[in-house]
């Protein structure tokens, strides 16, 4: 009777288990996408079902290590953007469907619906400055294992999001990308933290370094249809305070935005890469 009463203790603990693990596979996000798959033709072949099905996200994953030594993991991981798709095909502050193709030709990934047409391309938002040649003088104060400790955080998954890609004409040029002019900026340095607060702002319609280029992309952030749903849909809550009204810095902020916001010395670039570290590691943590 013993023996007996141990084998059914065992045979519902094995139950339990299969059952929670089948409700964890088949949650109600990836049965959408199979149902989608099904009623369009699209997608139908092994891969994809494994991808929505069995998709296992390692958000501590350095995705240099999915590339050729000095290739950009933005162009190349055909990790980060299988993660890209599954993390942001996702609904809408609207309740509509966010869907992302990655078979669209010369296109990241592609979004087309009764929304408009938006094509998406990766972006680091974890910026270091390592590389940076003015900054030499304070990296050169850092040990290398240091670097690399820092480096291994920045190119994890949270350190990654996706923004519109096409470049837009005006006047017959054609224009930077948010990518490529938050880089250019001398006013933002390529920091994710003033790129947040000029996306916060643009909300508002004040004024920012940014405003004319997110300004081209309206359609795109109409989409979120105010910050918080911005913040919110890219899992930026851990850069905001709990109203979404104001940014927690990586630095102390300069409301005039001034020319080369870079850290001066060993310890403002400790305390820049901090927090900067602190918000990318929260952030993945929020990625599953």
């Amino acid at each position: 009777e013993y023996h007996s009463s141990c084998k059914s203790i065992l045979r519902v603990c094995a139950f339990t288990y299969v059952i929670g693990s089948l409700t964890s596979i088949l949650n109600l996000r990836n049965v959408w996408f199979l149902l989608r798959a099904v009623i369009f033709r699209r997608w139908l072949h092994w891969e994809l079902i494994l991808n929505f099905y069995l998709m296992i996200i390692d958000n501590t994953f350095d995705f240099r290590k999915d590339v050729k030594p000095n290739a950009d993991p933005d162009k190349e991981s055909k990790k980060l953007l299988s993660y890209h798709k599954y993390l942001w095909s996702k609904k809408l502050p609207n309740g509509e469907m966010f869907e992302l193709s990655d078979t669209e030709p010369n296109n990241y990934l592609f979004h087309k619906s009764k929304l408009g047409k938006f094509s998406m391309s990766s972006d680091g938002i974890g910026v270091s400055f390592i590389n940076r040649k003015d900054m030499s003088e304070i990296i050169s104060q850092i040990s290398e294992k240091r670097k690399e400790e820092i480096l291994s955080i920045v190119y994890s998954l949270g350190g990654f999001i996706i923004f519109p890609s096409n470049k837009i004409m005006i006047n017959g040029k054609k224009r930077l990308t948010i990518n490529g002019e938050r880089g250019w900026n001398r006013r933002i340095v390529d920091r994710f933290d003033l790129t947040l607060e000029c996306i916060r702002r643009y909300y508002l319609n004040i004024d920012n370094p940014l405003q004319q280029t997110l300004q081209r992309y309206e359609k795109f952030f109409q989409l979120f249809q105010n910050f918080r749903g911005y913040v919110e849909f890219f899992l930026l809550q851990d850069l905001v305070n709990s109203k979404f009204t104001e940014i927690k810095f990586f630095l102390n902020f300069d409301a005039k935005f001034p020319s080369r916001p870079l850290p001066k010395s060993l310890e403002e670039y400790n305390q820049y890469i901090n927090n900067n570290l602190d918000f990318i590691i929260k952030r993945r943590n929020r990625m599953k």
